[in-house]
């Protein structure tokens, strides 16, 4: 928990920067398991879809925002750079950024609104585009392909490991699932959290992607098949981990006055947390897993509260980050969040705080982040068909595990 002077510190910070901006436009691509486009198509989708969604032109864009930006990632991971976009569509940019080491898939996004509150643009076209679907299935092909070495011999020597993954390849941790699995493991020790509790984040993602028709997983899934389905890393199994897809989703940010769009059709920015603690490499933290920082930033800059909150779309690249995030958004105590969600009726389409309402990374496929924001937009515009929140004026979107994390609270124009 920070201390008063840092919680001080920001809240005297600038927060009508964020708020001279608004979501003006939304789109996405076709969504699917493994759809063999190329991300730039899938971009230009979107892209073009948001773009007409805003009611303007290629014209009007002068911003351009991405995460993460092209090159040095996975397949599929990184989509087209801001280079392949900028060209493609032909745009004339006087502000543009993208990157890694930021606050998570939201930071292009409070990026672009910092960028048109200061008057570094007018409209900001931002995008996230993910193809790992399509990647993994190519590789997967390539490797039964090429079959075994002559002989069964090695290929050769495994490559070098440098940086933080030096530290935790030496004993096997060498993705997400396994370092995230320790952490989990860790807080069900401390917290009694049980698998029963976890299993509700997934399950009623699946209830709710039933009624989203981009959902790759509609289908319904039991306790019972989620307590017997395969362990990717104990305690995490199969439906505790997020689907990879391919997909764009874009959006264009607008400095508010500049846009001319029906009531109810803009999504204002109220406010954004993208602290951090003292330590960011996974292996060092000094709590199980806090975002605490961030979201003390964000309500610190507004008078909106826990309670005003109609629906949350929380990360769920595994199920425990969107349990890890209620608590540290403080919508339930510390270790409180198994018990939070009330065997899922508590986050329910139906209840006190729908959660992940079009079905998360866990049903809806990992959009990486800003799905979940696309998600809250379409709530707040009452445009979110059978799966809409009655009413839904505020909503609070988080992105990320640690190290890199950072959330929005956004509210419906009147």
């Amino acid at each position: 928990m920070r201390d008063a002077a840092a919680s001080g510190a920001a809240a005297e910070l600038d927060h009508d920067v964020l708020r001279r901006a608004v979501i003006s436009g939304i789109g996405q691509s076709d969504v699917g398991r493994r759809l063999f486009r190329s991300s730039l198509s899938l971009t230009l989708d979107a892209a073009l879809a948001a773009v007409e969604d805003a009611g303007l032109t290629r014209d009007h864009i002068d911003g351009l925002a991405a995460y993460p930006g092209g090159g040095g990632a996975a397949p599929g991971f990184a989509g087209p750079s801001l280079l392949e976009v900028h060209d493609s569509l032909r745009l004339e940019l006087s502000w543009y950024t993208s990157g890694v080491d930021v606050p998570a898939q939201l930071s292009p996004v409070m990026q672009a609104a910092m960028a048109v509150g200061s008057g570094m643009a007018r409209h900001v076209l931002v995008y996230r585009t993910v193809t790992e679907g399509s990647a993994r299935s190519r590789a997967r092909a390539a490797t039964e392909g090429a079959g075994s070495p002559p002989g069964g011999s090695s290929p050769g020597p495994a490559p070098r490991v440098e940086g933080p993954m030096q530290w935790l390849a030496a004993y096997g941790i060498t993705g997400a699932p396994q370092w995230y699995a320790f952490y989990v493991r860790r807080y069900m020790h401390d917290f009694g959290l049980t698998r029963e509790q976890l299993a509700q984040v997934p399950l009623s993602a699946r209830t709710k992607a039933a009624l989203n028709p981009k959902a790759v997983y509609r289908e319904p899934v039991s306790l019972d098949d989620y307590l017997t389905s395969r362990m990717i890393a104990d305690p995490l199994c199969l439906y505790d981990c997020d689907v990879p897809c391919d997909g764009a989703t874009a959006f264009v940010v607008s400095r508010a006055g500049r846009i001319d769009a029906p009531s109810g059709h803009l999504v204002e920015i109220q406010s954004a947390g993208a602290g951090a603690g003292p330590r960011m490499y996974r292996d060092q933290f000094a709590d199980v897993w806090w975002a605490g920082p961030a979201a003390d930033q964000l309500w610190s800059r507004t008078e909106l509260e826990q309670s005003d909150v109609d629906t949350a779309q929380l990360y769920d690249g595994f199920s425990f980050l969107a349990l890890a995030w209620l608590e540290s958004l403080g919508f339930c105590g510390r270790g409180e969040a198994g018990d939070f969600v009330d065997g899922g009726r508590r986050i329910a389409l139906d209840g006190e705080l729908p959660l992940n309402t079009g079905g998360g990374q866990l049903a809806a496929g990992r959009l990486h982040g800003l799905g979940h924001l696309h998600e809250a937009c379409l709530q707040l515009r009452a445009q979110a068909g059978a799966r809409q929140v009655p009413d839904a004026e505020v909503a609070i979107v988080a992105t990320g595990g640690q190290p890199n994390m950072g959330c929005l609270l956004l509210t419906r124009s009147r």
